[in-house]
């Protein structure tokens, strides 16, 4: 099941003072914000994130929660949370999703509810001229 009312953005950033390019180290974190604009209370369960690199290496990551939280979050609310990634290339990009359940009355057999994250970039910044 799932249920376009939960909105999933995402910001990224590079981290040049924990990168190191001559060993193929670069540490980028990234701020997702989760927005509930049902009219259900909603509980994060797990995540599995696709990351991928320049190489076109994939890393599968699955896990409970975020952060080591799983968050309830109530109608019109946000979570947002930060975290990282490390890649061996300079670009990549990040996509996955997320599995909720609503939070309802003890009788409803409502099934999980998965939510798309969708692919963000992860970029040294570019000069342009």
């Amino acid at each position: 099941m799932t249920n376009p009312d939960i909105q999933v953005s995402a910001i990224s950033e590079f981290v040049p003072q924990q990168s190191d390019a001559s060993n193929n180290r670069y540490v980028y974190s990234y701020t997702i914000t989760i927005k509930n604009n049902s009219d259900q209370p909603y509980q994060l369960l797990s995540r599995h994130w696709l990351i991928q690199d320049g190489n076109m290496k994939v890393e599968e990551i699955y896990g409970d929660g975020v952060i080591g939280e799983q968050p309830k979050i109530k109608p019109g609310d946000s979570y947002s949370y930060s975290s990282g990634a490390v890649l061996e290339t300079d670009i990549g990009t990040m996509e996955g999703r997320y599995f909720f359940k609503p939070c309802f009355n003890s009788e409803s057999s409502v099934e999980k509810v998965e939510i798309a994250i969708p692919k963000f970039l992860l970029s040294i910044p570019r000069i342009v001229h």
